[in-house]
């Protein structure tokens, strides 16, 4: 029997939050949820991170065509907004970032990008060929975004810089929702988490904070909780460590004020269905 679309994209659900307008977070497992009908939603987006183009031993030519891929897939089937590329975007090497950015430019929508700590190079460069800089804010349809980069040109974790994410924290604050990206957790609660608990009390006392969204631990494709704010991972896009699958994240936020996100597995839906779509 053959698959609907959205029957397919529920199957590649590995799992589901919903954050209420009051910041409760009820958790369903695919099996007794069904996605809101599109008419619904009001944005759309999803992450990805680690793809270390140019890294060793590693798949990641492959691995960004399939990446690209799913998302074109997804803004197909139920649309998205933009994308956002969660740091690690190459390995080490500067010479791999234009690289990496022709096998993102292969997506059909708009895409931003995070510095992470293997992303090299300096800032000027990752402004020119990125169109961006490291700390930048953005905003679609009265919901703010920014992204704040964790790490610094060698390498070292550093965490974001205060001033800037205080600043950045303010200047969208009067919009319904706002959302964080940053490559590395401000915690130590993952293994390759920092502390920076200062950056914890302004996400915090953020209120209109919805959810700050990491890449780093490859390992790591679920939520955390931290004084009413929740931080979530995506896994990894490539890399020679992490989960035993590549995934992202999707976000919708709904016309009713309430965010979905949920944790997707292409692949092994791919291979359990084994059906024709509809």
């Amino acid at each position: 029997m053959a698959l609907s679309r959205r029957s397919f994209l529920q199957s590649t659900i590995k799992s589901v939050i919903l954050l209420g307008m009051g910041n409760a977070l009820p958790a369903f497992m695919p099996a007794n949820f069904t996605l809101p009908a599109r008419k619904d939603i009001r944005l759309r987006f999803a992450l990805a991170s680690d793809g270390h183009y140019g890294e060793p031993k590693s798949d990641y030519e492959a691995r960004h065509r399939q990446m690209t891929d799913w998302l074109n897939a997804e803004a197909d089937n139920r649309g998205l907004d933009f994308v956002v590329v969660n740091g690690d975007i190459f390995h080490n090497d500067p010479v791999f970032l234009p690289q990496a950015k022709a096998a993102w430019d292969r997506l059909k929508m708009p895409y931003y990008v995070s510095h992470g700590n293997h992303d090299m190079t300096e800032e000027s460069h990752w402004t020119e060929v990125w169109g961006m800089p490291f700390d930048h804010g953005f905003e679609k349809k009265d919901t703010g975004f920014i992204i704040l980069n964790t790490a610094d040109i060698k390498g070292a974790y550093t965490g974001p810089d205060l001033e800037r994410t205080r600043a950045l924290l303010e200047q969208y604050s009067s919009h319904q929702h706002l959302f964080v990206f940053m490559h590395i957790t401000p915690m130590k609660w993952t293994k390759y988490g920092i502390d920076r608990p200062d950056i914890v009390d302004l996400f915090s006392r953020q209120q209109n904070l919805k959810a700050v969204f990491h890449g780093h631990d490859h390992d790591e494709d679920g939520m955390k909780e931290k004084n009413g704010r929740y931080y979530f991972w995506d896994a990894h896009v490539a890399g020679t460590w992490g989960t035993d699958y590549k995934g992202y994240r999707v976000v919708e936020i709904l016309k009713n004020g309430s965010v979905l996100t949920y944790q997707t597995d292409p692949l092994a839906a791919r291979q359990v269905n084994n059906n024709r779509i509809a």
